[in-house]
């Protein structure tokens, strides 16, 4: 497995933070925070002042100390939130993943990263590790964006990919055009399919030699290949199916967390109408207790899977 790199000023800058925390409010000074972390008094100052300019710290000017700043309250207030969402997500997934035997996970975007903040994973299906982390950028994540303004997903389309991949804009809006009319996505990849991507998601994509990632980009799918188009399954067919996802909103109406229902098998259409129109009942329910709202009303979907509509401009 690839070991992700890891960078020295950003871990200094870690550590101060880390040993001010550990601190418990009292405040220190330069000349003590140089000496206890090991670091030049420069590259020291520099840290601070950086901090200290975003509000992550602040400077006593009759002490010359220094101590924890107002912007570290709201990143905490932020993560909290996160975290509590994802406590709210596990309590409507428990009843998901049991009646259908199914790994579900809740995830957000923190950062510029997607991490999993919750997951319920059923006796004998491979475990998931909460707080996982993937780089935010084309081929992954498309969901993350699926429901939001149409701004952040031509934001995330012009982020760097993590492989070379292939687009047909044309196609791609149809599939974030049904996604949205239906309330969720089904994902399908093939079991080899699945495997690469699942390896080839994370930051050691980037480091691969040119070569490498182009050959491997063209055994990923373009954007958009993966999602199934709702209103072209037959509901007596099986379809070959990865998952199904469905958006939790935020107090705005902004897409805020993703709940999946893992499948990996084949499964009708009628059948995948049902886990996608169960799961959003539970995206809904997860909404409505984190005081978010969903964008065109709050009623629930009914189980054919007709879908409540999206207010004008909210795209």
């Amino acid at each position: 497995m690839a070991v992700a790199r890891r960078s020295p000023p950003a871990r200094r800058v870690v550590a101060v933070l880390d040993h001010l925390v550990a601190a418990g409010g009292r405040g220190l000074g330069l000349s003590a925070l140089a000496r206890e972390l090991g670091i030049s008094k420069p590259t020291c100052l520099g840290i601070l002042t950086e901090l200290v300019a975003a509000g992550y710290l602040v400077r006593d000017p009759a002490t010359l100390t220094y101590g924890l700043g107002p912007a570290l309250i709201a990143a905490g207030r932020a993560a909290r939130r996160g975290f509590l969402a994802g406590d709210v997500a596990r309590r409507h997934l428990e009843p998901l993943a049991e009646r259908y035997h199914a790994t579900c996970t809740a995830s957000a975007v923190v950062g510029d990263e997607i991490m999993v903040l919750d997951a319920v994973v059923p006796p004998g299906d491979p475990p998931v590790r909460v707080g996982e982390r993937y780089p935010f950028a084309p081929p992954v994540g498309l969901m993350y964006v699926l429901w939001g303004p149409d701004r952040e997903l031509e934001r995330w389309l012009a982020r760097e990919p993590t492989l070379p991949v292939r687009m047909d804009r044309e196609h791609l809006r149809a599939v974030v055009e049904q996604c949205r009319a239906a309330g969720y996505l089904v994902e399908s990849l093939t079991p080899a399919g699945m495997r690469l991507h699942s390896l080839m998601a994370g930051v050691a994509a980037y480091e691969l030699p040119r070569e490498v990632r182009a050959l491997v980009g063209e055994m990923v799918s373009s954007l958009g290949e993966r999602v199934y188009l709702g209103a072209g399954l037959n509901p007596r067919k099986k379809h070959p199916v990865n998952l199904v996802a469905a958006p939790a909103y935020g107090p705005g109406g902004e897409q805020e967390l993703v709940l999946t229902l893992h499948v990996g098998t084949a499964v009708t259409g009628a059948e995948i109408a049902r886990r996608g129109a169960a799961l959003v009942a539970a995206a809904d329910a997860v909404t409505a207790e984190l005081g978010g709202a969903v964008p065109g009303g709050t009623a629930a979907r009914p189980a054919s899977g007709k879908v409540r509509t999206r207010p004008s401009g909210s795209r």
